[in-house]
């Protein structure tokens, strides 16, 4: 791609994200997702959803920051498994270099290759040995959107091993792509209950929070998902709750960037 088709391949993508609605947010996450793939010969993505707790542990070097929703491009039993182990130990209170680098940005905007974060070093630790090369993995750029105070959406892009490493114009070309997208990592934290809640919402509210997102009666949501009006309506009020609003109305008005 020339940088003339590079430029036109962002704005387009720009374009195509703001064309999905708010009910389609998952979807749109995996444009993306496969979007940044194309324009940086990434093999692998992943987006994480994190947020900070209230409650720290005595010597939490996250400072009380955690994942709370993770999505890859191309899921596998391994990386799903890899993932996991990772999320574990945060909660152990082990953090590897790389993350205790980023979070030292929090609240900022910021882009750094494994390379600005880290010392040749650590290409040899067992971290990178184990979560990188064992899942295929050579270098990684990680973006960090700041949503508020309290939420960050994460986005990761990573080489394989046949591939050379990112370099620094790869970096900022990946900011300036994220960069004029806080709408969207707004709209993407909201569709998970992450900017409301210390826990997400659960896949039931989800399903129906998106029904409700397109307009649809709370009958017709019932109808759409096979479920009772009951169940639907203990649902819709736990949604309420958890975003802290008593109607429909309110609730659009947090997609909308308004005060609910």
């Amino acid at each position: 791609m020339t940088l003339d088709n590079r430029t036109e391949f962002i704005h387009g993508l720009w374009d195509e994200l703001a064309n999905f609605d708010a009910a389609r947010s998952d979807e749109a996450l995996l444009h993306l997702m496969g979007g940044l793939c194309t324009l940086t010969r990434a093999w692998a993505v992943t987006w994480v959803g994190a947020v900070r707790l209230e409650a720290l542990l005595p010597g939490d070097a996250a400072r009380g920051w955690r994942p709370r929703i993770i999505r890859h491009l191309h899921p596998s039993p391994p990386l799903s498994a890899a993932t996991q182990e990772q999320a574990d130990q945060l909660e152990q209170g082990e953090i590897d270099e790389t993350t205790m680098r980023n979070l030292e940005g929090a609240g900022v905007f910021r882009a750094n290759r494994l390379r600005d974060l880290v010392g040749p070093e650590w290409f040899e630790s067992p971290y990178y040995r184990v979560y990188y090369q064992g899942l295929g993995h050579k270098d990684a750029v990680w973006v960090a959107s700041p949503v508020n105070k309290d939420a960050e959406s994460w986005l990761g892009m990573y080489r394989a091993h046949d591939q050379p490493f990112f370099s620094e114009s790869e970096r900022d070309e990946l900011a300036y792509v994220l960069r004029g997208l806080k709408w969207f990592h707004r709209q993407l934290m909201l569709s998970q209950g992450l900017l409301v809640a210390n826990s997400p919402l659960t896949p039931a509210e989800r399903q129906v929070l998106r029904l409700l997102l397109t307009g649809l009666a709370e009958k017709a949501v019932a109808g759409e998902l096979a479920r009772s009006h009951h169940t639907v309506h203990e649902c819709i009020t736990s949604i309420y709750r958890k975003f802290g609003v008593n109607n429909r109305a309110a609730l659009m008005a947090l997609w909308l960037g308004q005060a609910a």
